[in-house]
């Protein structure tokens, strides 16, 4: 019996921990896998990286055509200090804020509510006709688009003619710069929620069927199964590109506002592109045109990194999480 006992007191030896591979062992592991991604590679440091040190000019009283990169006197933050004191550019950046504050309102949840509309359609025919219908209008070109939008709702539009017709004042919204931020947010929704409902409806389908099924026995209806199945569902893709549009706060377009601009004027259509475009490409002052795009990367870093912050206070992944 004192055999038997110490046979199964006997302490059991402990596994050995895994060892950590050397690089060397990595390298012939995944070489396959960095081959495949060299090309990838070689385009971003070509047409990024590489780009990217051209910023320096943003420090610099550049001149492309006497001194270049190299012979152009470094000024300091002087171009980002007449940044803040251009009054242009502070409309800029305040036009800027309200349109993207906007249409975080107003179209952000215009995709999420065009997919939970697609997702019931029973009838899949029906489904994808639907589909194609509110895909089509994402690979208008923005000239096309305004156009169409000029012969709707312009001074000689369908509408205004309308109203004449039964003796009303016409209207002209493509001109009136008091309801621009209406027509801008109009124009996105009807070009781009059909194509920006394709990611949330990759996430319906990632959702458990058998959780609507075991919803539906339990007696909850269709609206509650939307609160507490598809919105849970739904929320991680939600967060992500939420941050995403935080961090591309300061990038609202170049073309739909550089195409509409003689029409409502520059105090109501001036963006941070637009400025960018005029102060520096346009005058061929290129240093302090960089200084306001690089002002607009350094916001829109710092606005992803504080939003993805708050998405882990309250328990998301968000767009990176520390391993």
């Amino acid at each position: 019996m004192g055999v038997i006992t110490a046979r199964r007191t006997a302490p059991q030896p402990s596994k050995a921990a895994p060892q950590e591979l050397t690089w060397r062992a990595k390298l012939r592991r995944d070489w396959p896998l960095l081959v495949m991604n060299l090309p990838m590679l070689l385009l971003v440091v070509a047409f990024w990286w590489i780009p990217a040190l051209g910023n320096v000019i943003a420090f610099q009283d550049y001149n492309p055509y006497t001194d270049g990169i190299v012979g152009s006197p470094i000024i300091g933050f002087t171009n980002f200090g007449l940044l803040l004191q251009d009054p242009q550019f502070l409309r800029a950046i305040a036009n800027t804020l309200s349109i993207t504050a906007f249409q975080l309102v107003f179209y952000f949840p215009v995709p999420i509510m065009l997919a939970l509309l697609l997702n019931s359609i029973v009838s899949a025919r029906l489904r994808a006709f639907v589909q194609g219908v509110v895909y089509m209008p994402f690979f208008f070109s923005w000239v096309l688009v305004i156009a169409i939008f000029q012969q709707m709702f312009g001074g000689a539009g369908l509408l205004a003619q309308i109203l004449r017709e039964r003796g009303h004042e016409g209207v002209d919204w493509m001109t009136n710069s008091d309801t621009f931020i209406l027509l801008i947010t109009s124009q996105t929704v009807w070009k781009d929620a059909g194509w920006g409902a394709i990611i949330f409806l990759a996430a319906l389908s990632t959702i458990d069927p058998n959780l609507y099924e075991a919803a539906a026995v339990d007696g909850a209806r269709r609206w509650r199964r939307m609160w507490h199945i598809t919105l849970p569902g739904l929320r991680p893709v939600i967060v992500l590109l939420l941050i995403l549009r935080l961090g591309d706060a300061l990038n609202v377009g170049f073309e739909q506002f550089m195409l509409q601009r003689s029409a409502v004027g520059s105090a109501a259509s001036e963006v941070f592109d637009t400025f960018v475009y005029w102060s520096g490409l346009r005058t061929g002052d290129l240093g302090y045109g960089a200084a306001a795009g690089l002002f607009k990367g350094l916001v829109g870093l710092l606005l992803i990194v504080a939003a993805n912050r708050v998405a882990h206070a309250f328990g998301e992944r968000g767009v990176y999480s520390r391993s």
